[in-house]
């Protein structure tokens, strides 16, 4: 079993910047086997994907927050942060955390964490 927790979000202004925290746990995790990402759901939308990182460490985002937003992992703390710049008002939405199993493992969500970009 693997649990997600996410962190660090919040009301800021627009051109502001937030970091999101993903801390995994369980015996189960490891990120050798899952793929992390970062999504979100602003009301009356679907969920998107932001960013992703792989096992192997490779990111990719969305069209929309490249060059402002970064993905990171620490294999110690078992951590994946989003660092979020230059925010703008169509960024508010609720972020999830992610991991996509890889080899038949399930894939696991966390519960979420509000992002509300306003002035």
């Amino acid at each position: 079993q693997v649990q997600l927790v996410e962190s660090g979000g919040g009301l800021v202004q627009p051109g502001g910047s937030l970091r999101l925290s993903c801390q995994a746990s369980g015996s189960a995790f490891n990120f050798f086997f899952y793929h992390m990402a970062w999504y979100r759901q602003a009301p009356g939308k679907q969920r998107e994907l932001v960013a992703r990182i792989s096992t192997g460490g490779r990111t990719n985002y969305a069209e929309s927050v490249k060059g402002r937003f970064t993905i990171s992992r620490d294999r110690a703390k078992k951590t994946v942060d989003l660092q979020m710049n230059t925010l703008k008002p169509e960024d508010t939405a609720v972020y999830y955390c992610n991991a996509e199993g890889v080899g038949g493992r399930p894939d696991y969500w966390g519960r979420g964490t509000q992002v509300t970009v306003s002035s």
